[in-house]
């Protein structure tokens, strides 16, 4: 089972009870979340906040991909995964992506959990503009949208 959605800043922000939800199942002995937060500091610059932009059909797309990949590399047939990540802009201690993964042993579910982030880095097209203090922002290395 996977659910995968953007999440529109201006709208709503991510929650865990809603993953907590989701993935709350008796055929689990494991459960794991991953949470990515937006951070104060990175390359030497000080950072007060994160725009997140993306193509959200790729995304989503992306997102079903690796999951239904996960079954074949990781041979993890029961499972559950929600990934959650936001679109706009995200001040730092915030949340800006929600992975969590329910299986039925903790080894399986670490590995699912790692593997999905991994992907999800690597080619899911969404990108980063960090700001900075006296309004300078820069936009950060990408994934093309080549595909």
């Amino acid at each position: 089972m996977l659910h995968a959605k953007i999440v529109y800043t201006r709208k709503e922000k991510i929650k865990i009870k809603k993953a907590e939800s989701f993935l709350c199942s008796s055929k689990f002995g494991a459960i794991i979340y991953f949470i990515g937060t937006v951070r104060n500091f990175n390359q030497n610059k000080k950072v007060t906040g994160i725009t997140y932009d993306s193509k959200d059909t790729m995304v989503l797309k992306s997102f079903k991909e690796i999951y239904k990949e996960a079954e074949d590399k990781l041979k993890i047939k029961k499972k559950s995964v929600f990934i959650e990540h936001v679109k706009g802009y995200v001040p730092i201690k915030e949340k800006s992506i929600i992975i969590g993964v329910a299986c039925v042993h903790r080894n399986e579910a670490y590995k699912l959990s790692r593997y999905i982030i991994e992907q999800i880095k690597k080619r899911t097209p969404i990108w980063k503009k960090e700001h900075y203090g006296k309004k300078k922002s820069s936009w950060l290395k990408g994934i093309s949208l080549k595909k």
